[in-house]
């Protein structure tokens, strides 16, 4: 059999030999995602607690595009959130360096464990 046939019967869904398996895994060079912070810990997020949901997005080729979307949702939460709590009294600059850094490290704090809460630990 040829590399072409191999790969038209796996295309087409056919059950494949432990030999024609192996030479495909050859074959087919997997790819390679990256994910961000967030993307990558919704990942683990699924691998250890939502295994059905991962094997789910897995068996549909979505994983990808969920962890990179997940990564896209986090990037635009944490703008508009930071957008809207540096107006804030709470975490307004005040022009002492160390009270900044402090109200500043509070805020993304904040900002992060909503991110946590709302788009990644969500089964």
């Amino acid at each position: 059999m040829t590399n072409e046939e191999l790969i038209a019967k796996v295309d087409s869904g056919q059950e494949l030999t432990v030999t024609e398996i192996k030479r495909y895994r050859r074959l087919v060079e997997p790819q390679k995602h990256l994910y961000g912070k967030y993307g990558t810990l919704a990942k683990m997020f699924l691998e250890e607690h939502a295994v059905g949901k991962y094997w789910a997005l897995v068996a549909n080729g979505t994983l990808p595009d969920y962890l990179h979307g997940i990564d896209r949702q986090a990037n635009a939460l944490y703008d508009t959130m930071s957008a809207k709590l540096s107006q804030t009294e709470q975490y307004r600059r005040t022009g002492d360096y160390i009270t900044d850094v402090r109200r500043i490290a509070t805020m993304q704090k904040a900002i992060e464990d909503e991110i946590l809460t709302e788009l990644v630990y969500v089964a």
